[in-house]
């Protein structure tokens, strides 16, 4: 039903939520607009009737633009300094036991701090949050490249992480809120999630180009050349503007999700280091389970929840932010990997590493794009983001066959070619969909719900899979003596293991998207309206 314009300088108008049906129970959400689409966050014609034109940004491509740069380089910096670290170590002198800190500050600041990041963009303004995370990123990276010693990297990869958090998920919540036109917001997310997909690739050729030509500072002193552009696109595109209604943060919400998040993704860091019957390992594990259940718990009396559970409880929305967290898992896992067994085993240089997964990237943009354009809509999710997982299961089974002899364009280049095509059929369709339907005062948090689900997704696949090849690696060599041929041959064994267990993954993600997932087409909101389960559909 259209309602009356609101009488303000920002293109919103006023809306109401309805009776929002939630695993079996009525839970009834009043929302109201907040800021402007493109620039503080609120939807462009909240509540209007299907079929009302509306008005849009008429720049809102460039936005698209400034948003996909700043999301390239928050996500090629998870691998871009991994080509990074053996320079580093030698440069600043620090041992093999420190080196995971590098990586683990980062993941750690990141992952524990992307829900509250999300939030605070709800409230304060997603422009002003967005370029925040810009400026304070891009000074991070200068601190980093610019590091005298060991304490000082880690230092400014933490930062890096802080500011990522808030950055990540006020571009996906700019994205959401820009384009909310169903053709265009699904070509919009087609390219936003193949550059959240492919990013990591992107990240080892970059990071091999820089490495090898001029020095591994400029790993981290390439941020600031992102951060630039997208700075003066956005302070020049995004439309300012504070939320008009405004409501406080969830304090004990925020202590208990982001030490929670905290206490996960360290216990699963410290599994690469420490076995899995160390108090370090499955002590903070399990400190984490209490306190993300008692976010839980929490959320669900809380007066003005962190995460409100109307976000989650709808079944696509579920199905999406499974489908994020275990392709992520899958994903990087798969990137160190082929990583290790193209410079160790085939001898591949950095760049000519890089190189090699161009083509995935190729085939993963392409798929994106057309299965949020053409399938999707036609078909809906439940079809589409299984076979997707099915196939990345099937290529990951495929790169088990690897050895020593195999030949790049016969052997590697096919299952990448399926990974890509799989994974394309997963991103940007699940990050559509994730963000789908919600109301606009809460579309930071859901977009940081997305950046949550892949980044611990990440990280708890990379040290599973570190820690159960190393497994095969070690169980592979009892009995053996360590002669080049032996030692060679346990990498393949333990590059295989992780492959497998990755198929596994990407298996269990088939079976969730099946079950989860709604048949037939998805439901297309009324930009802004607030329903996030039933509503009013429009085509």
């Amino acid at each position: 039903m259209a309602r009356r314009p609101r009488q303000s300088g920002q293109s919103g108008e006023s809306g109401e939520s309805g009776n929002a049906r939630q695993s079996g129970q009525a839970r009834q959400a009043r929302d109201a607009d907040t800021d402007a689409a493109a620039g503080g966050g609120s939807s462009a014609a909240a509540g209007t009737a299907p079929g009302t034109a509306q008005e849009q940004p008429s720049h809102r491509w460039w936005v698209l633009g400034v948003i996909g740069l700043a999301q390239l380089m928050v996500v090629l910096d998870a691998t871009i300094v991994n080509i990074a670290l053996p320079s580093a170590q030698k440069a600043l002198g620090f041992n093999n036991g420190n080196r995971q800190w590098v990586v683990t500050a980062y993941a750690l600041a990141f992952g524990s701090l992307l829900l509250l990041g999300g939030r605070i963009a709800d409230l304060v303004g997603r422009k002003i949050v967005f370029l925040v995370g810009l400026v304070g990123f891009a000074g991070a990276s200068a601190i980093g490249g610019a590091a005298p010693s060991f304490e000082v990297l880690v230092m400014a990869r933490t930062l890096q992480g802080l500011f990522g958090a808030l950055l990540a998920p006020a571009a996906l919540s700019l994205l959401t809120t820009t384009f909310t036109v169903p053709k265009e917001r699904a070509k919009a997310f087609g390219i936003y999630g193949a550059i959240a997909g492919a990013g990591g690739a992107v990240g080892l050729l970059l990071g091999g180009l820089l490495t090898e030509y001029l020095d591994w500072r400029w790993c981290l002193y390439v941020n600031m050349i992102f951060a630039i552009i997208a700075f003066v696109g956005g302070s020049r595109l995004l439309r300012p503007g504070a939320p008009s209604d405004r409501p406080k943060l969830d304090v004990p919400g925020a202590v208990l999700a982001s030490s929670g998040l905290f206490c996960i993704v360290y216990g699963f860091s410290n599994a690469e280091k420490h076995a899995w019957g160390s108090v370090d390992t499955w002590g903070f594990l399990l400190a984490g389970g209490v306190l993300l259940a008692a976010f839980a718990w929490w959320q669900a009396r809380a007066a003005h929840p962190l995460l409100p559970l109307r976000v989650i409880l709808d079944r696509n929305r579920g199905a999406s932010f499974l489908a994020i967290f275990v392709s992520g898992a899958g994903m990087f896992g798969v990137f160190l990997f082929v990583t290790y067994y193209l410079q160790q085993g085939l001898l591949f240089s950095p760049v000519r590493t890089g190189l090699a997964f161009l083509p995935m990237v190729a085939v993963m943009v392409v798929t994106s794009v057309v299965t949020t354009n053409f399938f999707v809509p036609r078909y809906g999710a439940k079809p589409i983001v299984p076979l997707g997982m099915g196939l990345a299961s099937a290529a990951m089974i495929w790169m088990t066959t690897f050895n020593l002899s195999s030949q790049y364009a016969t052997h590697v280049l096919p299952p990448l070619l399926v990974l890509g095509l799989g994974l394309g059929l997963i991103f940007a369709p699940a990050m559509n969909l994730a963000t789908s339907g919600v109301a606009p005062r809460d579309a930071g948090v859901a977009s940081a719900m997305v950046s949550t689900m892949q980044q611990v997704g990440g990280s708890i696949g990379t040290a599973l899979l570190n820690t159960l090849a190393t497994s095969a690696a070690a169980s592979y060599m009892v009995g053996r003596r360590p002669t080049p041929a032996a030692i060679a041959q346990s990498q393949l064994q333990s590059y295989s293991t992780a492959y497998w267990w990755s198929a596994g993954f990407f298996a269990v993600g088939l079976l969730i998207t099946v079950v989860l997932y709604r048949r037939g087409a998805p439901r297309m909101y009324a930009p802004g309206a607030t329903s996030t389960t039933d509503g009013p559909a429009t085509t």
